[in-house]
């Protein structure tokens, strides 16, 4: 609508509120068939009476987000260059899948078994070649802006969704990986959960989850009602952010402590010997174990780190290292998320911050590429065995469907449920949409 219109009914009806979204102008003339004017949609809205674009458990009820920092070589991995010449092919060869005609890299030969439960975007592309930048678009959504903290999409996922059966809806597996996965904007309420030790070690336990050495339940129970009056006392004092994020904080802790589910949720002794050899006893295959038990119970959003993928020199060797634990851990998450009927509910993604470059350099690696690059997705309402886009000849850049960062988040929140131009308030009472600018990429979808 233009500007002048707007203004119009402005004068009509009263300023608009500043958290008026554009999308929820359109309702108005939708609802007027029903009888209901703006100034009545207005009021309704002012009083809660109606939550327009209240998230609403979409296909997919949680997310696994492996993420690759560093900057994974599409070449070596999901978008393998046989018949280029060896400059631009690379030290390594490449291997058939289960999607006819297609090929992964010579060290993904389990992820090329179950390439038919999986959807590979070889069209990725945004204009950040900065490990910072680069990793901002990917886990954020948006482009960096010196004005603004962004949340990570756990931290969204987390402020729509809010908790399930006593856990953190939000959880970052070994830890925080970096600034861009918390919760910016929004309340520190919303940040991720961080375990504080490797799923892989063979001491490994949850900091902070279990009771202290001598503190009975009974004990613990006592305390709680001891800090429930002081903090009830501070808050009729002050009221601030800081606060209520901490009082949330010492709320969930409790939950989380005082759950015997919640608690077993983290322990990955629980799982079969076998199966965690299926994994792998090592950090790529305990992660995706222990990510898959935290969405079987309750978990909304992992996000899961392995490895670094900064290959600058030595790409051959630096693969034949990490890309066997990677591939096999990879394959096992998603068959056995299928086998316990959890992967049409869970939405996998694996991604990186770029690519590489298209040439290999002079120490016999890549540097560092985000005109074209590649993601991986699965389930949770992805469609099954497809390549998705392409780069050219020579993964230089998109050559088919260009993938944008704001469209693959859009697509991932339209699978949870979450409309990702709805609109966030940022400091300031300043109305921020979810994602700017992204739409929903129906190929992807089943």
């Amino acid at each position: 609508m233009k500007k002048s219109a707007l203004s119009g009914i402005q004068g009509k009806c009263g300023d608009l509120p500043s958290h008026f979204s554009r999308r929820e102008f359109m309702h108005v003339g939708l609802i007027g068939g029903l009888g209901l004017s703006l100034p009545e949609f207005l009021r309704m809205k002012a009083h809660g009476a109606q939550k327009f674009y209240e998230s609403k458990e979409g296909v997919a009820k949680s997310v696994i987000h492996i993420y690759l920092p560093g900057g994974m070589a599409h070449q070596e991995s999901w978008d393998p260059k046989p018949y280029a010449p060896l400059e631009y092919r690379g030290p390594l060869k490449s291997i058939p899948t289960k999607i006819t005609g297609e090929r992964f890299g010579e060290y993904f030969k389990e992820s090329a078994k179950i390439a038919d439960k999986i959807t590979v975007c070889r069209s990725m592309s945004h204009g950040e070649a900065a490990h910072e930048r680069g990793t901002h678009n990917m886990f954020t959504g948006y482009k960096p802006s010196p004005a603004l903290q962004f949340p990570s999409m756990g931290s969204v996922v987390s402020h729509e969704f809010g908790s399930r059966k006593n856990l953190p809806p939000y959880v970052c597996v070994p830890k925080v990986p970096n600034e861009f996965a918390n919760s910016g904007y929004l309340s520190s309420s919303y940040g991720p959960f961080g375990l504080g030790g490797d799923p892989a070690a063979d001491n490994f336990s949850v900091r902070d989850l279990a009771l202290p050495d001598g503190i009975s339940e009974n004990r613990f129970l006592k305390r709680r009602s001891m800090l429930d009056t002081v903090d009830d006392h501070f808050r009729r004092m002050e009221k601030s952010d800081a606060l209520n994020a901490m009082d949330k904080f010492y709320q969930d802790a409790y939950s989380l402590i005082s759950s015997k589910e919640a608690r077993e949720a983290f322990d990955i002794n629980k799982e079969d010997a076998k199966l965690r050899d299926q994994y792998g006893r090592n950090a790529a295959g305990q992660r995706m174990l222990l990510a898959r038990r935290l969405v079987e119970s309750g978990v909304r959003f992992v996000s899961l780190t392995y490895g670094g993928w900064d290959h600058h020199a030595n790409i051959k060797t630096a693969f034949e290292k990490q890309g066997p634990e990677l591939d096999k851990a990879f394959a096992t998450l998603i068959t056995d998320l299928d086998q316990r009927g959890l992967l049409d509910s869970t939405l996998v993604m694996m991604s990186s911050e770029f690519g590489r470059t298209p040439k290999i350099n002079k120490t016999d690696g890549r540097d560092h590429w985000p005109r074209v690059f590649s993601v991986a997705l699965a389930g949770g309402g992805i469609t099954r065995g497809q390549i998705y886009g392409s780069s050219d000849a020579f993964a230089t850049a998109p050559e088919e469907n260009p993938l944008s960062v704001e469209d693959l988040a859009t697509t991932v929140y339209d699978r949870l449920g979450i409309v990702a131009d709805k609109e966030l308030m940022a400091p300031g009472d300043r109305p921020i949409e979810i994602v700017d600018g992204g739409k929903v990429v129906k190929q992807l979808i089943a």
